[in-house]
């Protein structure tokens, strides 16, 4: 079953993905949005039909208190479309908190360049949704 993690943005959303098994995530791409959920659907659309996604993981922005904000609100939203847009694929929500922060962790432990990070935050960012997931999974 291949699941598709996703990191939304307003600007830029990071997208990952599972092995045909479901086991394991890797980053696919960061999607250059542009305030704009018609492109990024668009763009998920074509990454359903090529992989054949079963599933997506979204990250919801909590703030460090575990509560909803303006941030959460708005990829309430966007999970909305997304269920409306593919309503067969189910839609499962992830605390992200500090997936951001990980992967910013994770880039300078790599010694990312700099003008390079802005580009693969995101994707990393998806990456730590999609395997915070699995995790919960597996635990079952």
């Amino acid at each position: 079953m291949r699941i598709l993690g996703i990191d939304y943005g307003d600007v830029r959303t990071g997208i990952a993905i599972t092995d045909p098994l479901g086991i394991t995530a890797q980053g696919l791409k960061t999607i250059n949005n542009q305030n704009s959920d018609k492109i990024l659907l668009k763009e998920i659309e074509e990454i359903v039909n090529e992989y054949g996604v079963e599933k997506f993981v979204i990250g919801m922005p909590l703030n460090l208190k575990g509560e909803k904000t303006v941030r959460a609100e708005k990829t309430e939203k966007f999970i909305h479309k997304l269920r409306c847009k593919f309503g067969k694929i189910p839609v499962e929500i992830i605390d992200e908190r500090l997936t951001t922060v990980q992967a910013q962790k994770t880039m300078n432990y790599l010694e990312v360049n700099k003008k390079d990070k802005k580009n693969i935050v995101d994707t990393i960012a998806a990456v730590y949704i999609l395997e915070t997931y699995l995790g919960k999974e597996n635990k079952k």
